[in-house]
């Protein structure tokens, strides 16, 4: 039998991971008692319980449906030269784990709603005990059954790895805090994730003058999420250009703009995870409603890398056709790059 981590000095992210990749649901069931207070001996499915708004739930559901349903990329054939054709085909990833953190029924709808348009075979959901009877509703709602009342690290590394309960999945999608984006980072090595995304930001980009009670509205809804949270306010005066670079350098989460030479802007802002325009536009609306996906960047990831979209749980497979006269043309390139990078073997391919 494995040996449990010592518990008498703190632990560190690191360990719980790893601890749970060596002893499975034993390493899940500790770490659960000791981080979470539960008192089950085996990992619990979570159990729907509770009223939740159902019509909300579904509303909610239809609208990130359909503007991801719109998402879809189209397969590619194309004959690049006489003789040889080329395909790029579009297929859902066979099994995805979604973090739900606790209680955020919207975040279960942003994962599992896009999953199910691309086709995902499996979609397993954890997500901490506190909380996990209305997300195993709202669940139930959505036709998803895979819900565990498992959250933290110790959840990450349950779906990166597989324990004797829980199997492994193929991709981890979702938001969390710290513990859980470390962990995320952690098992990138062995299993794909989504993005970083971490503690919420918000930009709010005000035209001088703007009514403050709409920009503080804005900014108290990001730090009601955590006191990890961060709000920035960029003023915008005469020097516009100043203020769309001030925008650009933070490359947040969210950016909200207010008054019509921020809202300007709108065209022009590539680093931020998704930007709402005008007084009529707040943040929370694609939080719950709009069917925009709420899992964003944070932490400077805007600037490379969008947020949850229908293409994070599909992947292209390329197909390549040659025919007898397409490969005795393509031979001297073959040839050529194969003799100039000493791949021999390579290049003796390039005549059948």
């Amino acid at each position: 039998m494995s040996t449990p981590v010592k518990t008498d000095r703190p632990i560190t992210i690191e360990e719980i991971v790893a601890d749970v990749r060596r002893r499975g649901d034993a390493a899940l069931v500790e770490w659960s008692k000791r981080l979470d207070q539960t008192t089950a001996d085996q990992p619990e499915r979570a159990v729907p319980y509770g009223d939740i708004p159902t019509a909300a739930v579904l509303d909610a559901a239809q609208s990130v449906r359909t503007w991801h349903a719109a998402q879809r990329p189209h397969d590619i054939i194309l004959e690049v030269s006489p003789g040889v054709t080329l395909e790029r085909r579009w297929t859902p990833i066979r099994s995805v784990g979604i973090y739900v953190p606790k209680g955020l029924v919207s975040s279960l709808i942003m994962g599992a709603v896009p999953a199910q348009v691309a086709g995902v075979e499996r979609i397993v959901v954890c997500t901490p005990p506190s909380g996990a009877a209305a997300v195993a509703a709202a669940a139930a709602l959505l036709g998803i059954e895979e819900v565990w009342a498992i959250g933290g690290a110790q959840a990450i590394a349950a779906m990166a790895y597989g324990t004797e309960s829980i199997a492994a999945v193929d991709k981890i999608v979702g938001p969390g805090g710290g513990a859980v984006n470390t962990a995320k980072l952690l098992v990138s090595k062995d299993v794909a994730i989504d993005l970083p995304a971490g503690p919420s930001e918000i930009v709010v980009v005000a035209d001088l003058g703007f009514d403050e009670a709409i920009i503080q509205q804005e900014l108290d809804a990001q730090m009601e999420h955590g006191p990890d949270s961060r709000a920035f306010v960029v003023r915008v005066g005469d020097d516009l250009e100043a203020a769309l670079n001030e925008v650009e350098n933070y490359a947040a989460e969210h950016v909200a703009l207010l008054g019509p030479r921020a809202e300007s802007l709108a065209g022009r802002i590539r680093n931020a995870g998704a930007v709402f325009v005008g007084p009529y536009s707040p943040v929370p609306a694609g939080d719950y409603a709009t069917g925009g996906n709420h899992v964003l960047p944070t932490g400077g990831w805007s600037k490379v890398s969008g947020g949850l979209g229908l293409e994070t749980f599909m992947k292209a497979v390329t197909v390549q056709r040659v025919s007898r006269d397409g490969l005795e043309r393509l031979a001297p390139t073959i040839e050529a790059l194969a003799q100039l990078e000493g791949m021999t073997a390579h290049k003796a391919t390039a005549r059948r």
